[in-house]
């Protein structure tokens, strides 16, 4: 069967390209995503598998059921795009106007589908179940992978799979991590009101943007004094609003910022802190200080055995599709994935996407990111891979 779905694959080559230049030409933001749906579920119309749409909002999820009874197995790609103006100059380059496919979701679901219609077509000698999840909203937290767990549709699933682009390694590499994966995230946001005054008579204020100066200068010390050197952990400052003239005491700053983690204790850690010295504040400088958290995804935990059995299944592809298969480092990245790895043993790895032949390349959500097109069968290949030996198909 493996010799099968790699000859059908390489015949649909073209297909893959095409569907990812039509997805990358009308992209849709995060939870806005009907028209994209709509394209994927059209695809699965009339084949001999189930179809189930609108899955925790826009989900769409495909069930190919086997020739044998067994395990189930869900293969995930994400399909939302992002709040960015496009400066590819690709000629099939975003037509919707401040939204671009940046993070390589285009190329997700483009070899997702296609291998999907590969594998019902050989779905008589799989002995087991297969689900293809569509996800939609990865890139806006809580995530519709939260959405799509929720609804139930799921439960029945014994492993999942997913992969994602990435440029930091050129075609034909894919890479793995076992274990804790991708980090977990949070924003927080601090308002602080003091009491605002003229310049020329400071002593009769409460200066809310030296209180903030002070609070991000301390804030390098929650991961370099608070955290323990063996655990992995950021606070990051990206946002302080206190415009103002300048000869006016301001009285009131938001600080926006974000928390990662790979482990959930280390999230508590943070958050704490951070209140802890916002908090200190008030007394510091007579101000009041009002914090809020968002949280967003938590880490990704790769399941060790699955994932020590996915590094085996890969490896049947080298010399052919894949030169290498590499161990990569923890990426502080945040991922929604991370969902169904809290509830469902998960493998997610990364398939190098770098252009060949360009001096610079760009990272994710980088108005001028691209992925070299042969990458989509490199995903494709290497999923159904891991599906043949998930399956122990010949």
């Amino acid at each position: 069967m493996r010799d099968k779905l790699m000859a059908t694959l390489d015949a649909r080559r073209e297909e893959m390209i095409e569907i990812r230049r039509y997805l990358h030409a009308y992209p849709e933001l995060s939870y806005q995503e009907e028209e994209t749906a709509a394209y994927i579920a059209a695809f699965y119309q009339d084949k001999a598998a189930t179809l189930e749409t609108n899955v925790g909002g826009n989900g769409v999820v495909v069930t190919i059921t086997g020739g044998k009874f067994g395990e189930t197995l869900a293969l995930r790609a994400d399909f939302d795009a992002l709040p960015v103006e496009e400066e590819t100059g690709l000629p099939f380059a975003s037509k919707n106007k401040g939204v671009m496919h940046a993070c390589g979701h285009d190329a997700h679901t483009a070899y997702l589908m296609v291998l999907a219609e590969c594998l019902i077509e050989l779905k008589d000698e799989i002995p087991g179940t297969i689900k293809i999840v569509h996800q939609h909203a990865e890139e806006v937290p809580p995530g519709g992978a939260k959405y799509m767990m929720e609804s139930g549709v799921l439960n029945d699933v014994d492993h999942i799979i997913g992969i994602h682009v990435m440029p930091d390694y050129p075609v034909g590499i894919v890479a793995y991590r076992s274990g804790a994966a991708m980090a977990g995230g949070a924003k927080f946001k601090i308002a602080i009101r003091g009491i605002g005054g003229h310049a020329s008579t400071p002593h009769k204020s409460n200066d809310a943007i030296v209180a903030g100066s002070y609070f991000v200068t301390a804030l390098q010390t929650v991961i370099s004094r608070r955290l323990n050197p063996f655990e992995v952990g950021t606070v990051t400052v990206g946002s302080f609003e206190g415009k103002g003239a300048f000869n006016v005491i301001k009285d009131a700053v938001i600080i926006e910022g974000d928390m990662r983690y790979m482990k959930e204790a280390t999230f508590e850690l943070l958050n704490s802190e951070v209140a802890r010295l916002a908090k200190g504040l008030e007394e510091m400088f007579a101000v009041q200080t009002t914090m809020t958290v968002e949280e967003g995804c938590p880490s990704v935990f790769n399941d060790p055995e699955l994932t020590s059995s996915v590094v085996d299944y890969l490896e049947n592809g080298l010399d052919d599709y894949l030169k290498e298969v590499v161990e990569t480092p923890m990426q502080m990245a945040n991922e929604d994935f991370a969902y169904y790895s809290q509830k469902i043993p998960s493998c997610f790895f990364f398939v190098g996407c770098q252009p060949k032949g360009k001096k610079t390349y760009y990272d994710n959500h980088h108005p001028k990111f691209d992925v070299d097109e042969d990458t989509i069968m490199v995903a494709a290949k290497a999923v159904g891979d891991v599906v043949c030996g998930y399956f122990a198909l010949d």
